[in-house]
This record gives C-alpha cells, sequence and structure tokens, in this order.
C-alpha cells in the first residue's frame, strides 16, 4: 500500500494522516488559491522550474504573496525523496497546495504544533497556506497512456477575447476553483465519454479540463494560444522545446473542431497522465497514427 507524503514548504515532513487546515482556511471555504501537480518518476519531480514559474503567474493573478521559489524547489525535492524512499521508486503525484490562508487572523508561524498535533501552515507574516502532498498515480493515468480516451466537445460559454477584457475571471490561472471542470467531467461520463474539450462562444478549441490539446500532422505540432484564456500547459512548453530540437515544427494557433477529426492524431497533455490520444471524438472515431509510440516517446524525452 502506498504511503503518502505530506511536507510544509519549510521543508518539515509531517504526518500525512493528521489535519492540517482550519475550518476557516479560504482554500476549503472559497477556493482562494492556486495549486500545481508535478510526477515523481524515478525519484526526481518533472519539470519544476515550469510549474514554479506558472505557480508564480497564478498567485500574481490572485493578488496573493509572491511564492519563495527556492523554498519551494528544496520542499519538492525533499517531498520526491522521501516518496520514492517509501514506495520503492514508484510513481507519485505531487501536488503544491498555495491558498490565501485563513479568514480569520493567521497563526503567524510556518508550522504551528500544540499538544503534539499539527495546527496550521501559514508563512510568517503572510497568512498564506503553503504545501505539498505527494501520493499514487490514479490507475487511470496507465489505462489512457495505454489506451486513449473518447472525448465530447462542451461549450465554455465564453469568448477567446474574455481573458484580456476580464482579468478578474482569472483566466489562465491554475487555481484552486475546479468545480467546474469536475462538473464538466461527470457530464461528459454520462455521456458515455472520459474527457471533455472546451469550446469558445466562436467554436474555437480551447483545452480539456485537465488537459493541453495538441494536434499531429506529420512533424507539426499546434496548440491552442494561452491568450484565448486557457491555462499554459508546462508538459506543452517542455513537449515544444523537446520537439524543436528533434526537428519538429510547433505552432501556437487557433483550431477548430474540424481541425481535430481531420487530423493525423489528437493528444491531450497533462503532467500526470503525459500522452493521452483522442481514440473518439464526438462520436466519430478518430484515425490512429502509423507509430502513436513515437509521440509518447518525444513526451517522455520532453520531461526527462
Amino acid at each position: 500500500m502506498a504511503q503518502p507524503i505530506l511536507v510544509t514548504v519549510d521543508g518539515a515532513v509531517l504526518d500525512p494522516d493528521v489535519p492540517i487546515l482550519h475550518a476557516d482556511d479560504l482554500a476549503a471555504v472559497r477556493g482562494d488559491g492556486v495549486f500545481e501537480t508535478l510526477l515523481v518518476r524515478s525519484g526526481t519531480a518533472r519539470c519544476i522550474d515550469l510549474h514554479l514559474q506558472r505557480l508564480s503567474r497564478s498567485a500574481r493573478a490572485l493578488d496573493l504573496p509572491e511564492p519563495d521559489v527556492e523554498q519551494w524547489a528544496d520542499a519538492i525535492a525533499i517531498g520526491a525523496r522521501v516518496w520514492t524512499e517509501k514506495n520503492d521508486g514508484a510513481e507519485g503525484l505531487m501536488r503544491l497546495v498555495y491558498s490565501r490562508g485563513r479568514e480569520s487572523a493567521p497563526a503567524g508561524s510556518v508550522v504551528e504544533k500544540k499538544a503534539g498535533k499539527q495546527t496550521g501552515l501559514t508563512r510568517d507574516g503572510g497568512g498564506a497556506t503553503e504545501y505539498l502532498t505527494v501520493g499514487p498515480v490514479a490507475e487511470r493515468a496507465a489505462h489512457v497512456r495505454e489506451h486513449g480516451v473518447k472525448v465530447i466537445t462542451a461549450t465554455r460559454g465564453y469568448s477567446v477575447d474574455l481573458a484580456a477584457a476580464a482579468p478578474w475571471q482569472l483566466l489562465g490561472a491554475k487555481t484552486l476553483s475546479y468545480a467546474t471542470n469536475m462538473a464538466a467531467l461527470r457530464y461528459a461520463a454520462k455521456q458515455g465519454a472520459d474527457d471533455v474539450i472546451y469550446t469558445s462562444s466562436e467554436g474555437l478549441i480551447l483545452e480539456s479540463p485537465r488537459s493541453t490539446v495538441i494536434v499531429v500532422e506529420g512533424e507539426t505540432l499546434t496548440t491552442p494560444p494561452p491568450e484565448s484564456g486557457i491555462l499554459e500547459g508546462t508538459t506543452q512548453q517542455a513537449l515544444f522545446a523537446q520537439a524543436e530540437k528533434e526537428g519538429w515544427e510547433t505552432k501556437i494557433a487557433p483550431l477548430s473542431p474540424a481541425d481535430l477529426v481531420c487530423a493525423e492524431a489528437v493528444w491531450l497533455l497533462s503532467s500526470i497522465t503525459l500522452a493521452t490520444r483522442v481514440i473518439e471524438l464526438n462520436g466519430y472515431t478518430m484515425a490512429t497514427p502509423d507509430r502513436p509510440q513515437d509521440f509518447s516517446e518525444l513526451v517522455d524525452r520532453a520531461i526527462g
């Protein structure tokens, strides 16, 4: 049985079975915070710099205190090491959590212990809650990596111009407010699908609730522009950098559902499931590339 890991931002390894959040933490009562998920593989968390850069961008979007990325990097290294030691090198899902802290006055210390109990994880003077956990990668990840997913499109109900016109919508920030994304996935399941690809009010492709959309044509990779109000994918950035080194062409450009249907292959990229091929879109059976493993192996090289 996997042994989960809990680490504070200052590197303290705590008992994962002891509660740490106060009932009035704004992560719980308002989803007022940001997070990142990293894959731990072979004892190392992958794409750390890209994740910490995005954590900082998300924090700025929410007017949170600037995260201490060096301290976070140290905590990540500790979490990956302890997870690997306790779980025989198995893949792990690492989640960084950074919220505004308690609705009431902050406790004022990174780790507050009373009577042997963990009672809080707040930044000294800042009130922010900062910690990471590591747990097992769900069996679903291995399944979809191998077998792909059936996907439906679903409108998000807003224009690709909304992100620029309404920055308070926090489009492109990885916030803890994921209720809508989870509702979309439940809706897909009721339709007999595994996942969703959002579309804009103009009918353009956006993203999946947990993934970035990648279209493959020959040795050309295309993904929608982040300016359309989508989360900039860390795995996508690593993939494009590696692909360019190996002679692939990469494009960031608008895509339509027709572009997906006509493509050689469509993939969903995320930090944990990595490369998942779309095998069916709105009931239409997608084309199967001659060597889908070439793309999966490229993603593996990209994340190190």
